[in-house]
């Protein structure tokens, strides 16, 4: 039985929780949150834990195997050091850590001491990601072309990261798995409407060799979208998390170069074929993520959300900022 200690109760705290206790194999036996409204929460919600407001009595703890770091993202790095260096497992809410030199501090130190980390790219474990895997791996879309994601909604505005920081791991980490190309370049631009000194609404550009992935992310929309695009050479793929059950859909379209007219006449064929909706499995994300975190733990195996994955994200994130700050400069990965 593993026994897991949570810092953080805030928003998404309580998910973290709830999943956990519900696994067989683990056990949430303290939970940590500096807001005493959060903790009377907790008390409410989970009578018989063990409230604390300092986080070091859950690192400290010699009856906890595992930590959960679920806040914001400053505080990720030292609190997870102190966590590996007490020998606690972590799992650590997106983005993994604030700049990539404190993320490969702690993958050098969990790897020294034999433990894991796993970072919190929960939407890696829905059904319709793992099925646009599968689908990817056979290629049955055949050569990408192109990836098109927008996540907006109407706030929440976070106080310290910008929308990118906020919004953009859930679908870079989503990227990153299923496509096996990394890209080679990032540009972003963006816009801080309220004069907070943090952008509200991005856009980002990511270059491959033969392919172009580009994000929309934007805490000012009327509307909340969560939909990707992915366009191949023999069919082209609409994910729409939102859609309560047909959330990926196949269309059989395309076009093809048959031939050219002098040196700029393209001659193209567009083929329109039949869409279908291939069955997903709707089982809540995290609930499947805890799981695997713990038997990850117990089998002694690297997560696919490793801190290894978590630092892919966060340089993707760091060279959008440099090209943010540098009015959108291309930025070589």
């Amino acid at each position: 039985m593993i026994k897991i200690g949570v810092i953080g109760y805030g928003y998404w705290g309580p998910n973290i929780v709830r999943n956990f206790a519900l696994t067989d194999k683990a056990e949430v036996v303290s939970v940590c949150d500096i807001d005493p409204h959060a903790l009377n929460r907790a008390k409410r919600q989970r009578p018989g834990l063990n409230i604390t407001k300092d986080y070091r009595d859950i690192i400290s703890s010699r009856d906890i195997d595992a930590v959960c770091i679920v806040t914001p993202v400053s505080t990720h790095y030292p609190i997870a050091k102190e966590a590996l260096d007490n020998g606690k497992n972590i799992f650590v809410e997106k983005p993994f850590t604030y700049t990539s030199r404190e993320a490969e501090d702690l993958i050098t130190l969990a790897d020294k001491k034999g433990l894991k980390i796993m970072v919190d790219h929960t939407f890696l474990f829905t059904g319709a990601v793992r099925k646009i895997k599968e689908l990817l791996k056979e290629r049955l879309l055949g050569d990408i072309y192109y990836y098109d994601s927008t996540r907006v909604n109407l706030g929440l505005f976070q106080h310290d990261v910008n929308v990118i920081w906020d919004l953009a791991p859930h679908d870079l980490s989503v990227m990153d798995y299923v496509i096996e190309e990394k890209p080679g370049a990032i540009v972003a631009s963006g816009m801080d409407h309220l004069n907070t000194g943090l952008e509200n609404v991005a856009y980002i550009t990511a270059y491959f060799n033969r392919m172009i992935a580009h994000f929309n992310v934007n805490w000012l929309s009327p509307v909340k979208i969560r939909r990707t695009c992915i366009g191949g050479g023999k069919k082209m793929l609409v994910w729409d998390d939102l859609e309560a059950d047909e959330k990926i859909k196949v269309y059989d379209k395309g076009v093809e170069v048959k031939g050219r007219e002098g040196v700029y006449n393209l001659l193209v064929d567009y083929r329109s074929g039949d869409m279908w909706a291939p069955i997903t499995d709707h089982t809540e994300a995290l609930k499947i993520e805890t799981e695997y975190f713990v038997d990850c733990i117990l089998n002694n195996e690297n997560p696919i959300n490793d801190g290894r994955a978590g630092l892919r994200i966060v340089k993707l994130l760091e060279a959008a900022n440099e090209s943010l700050r540098n009015n959108g400069k291309t930025v070589k990965l």
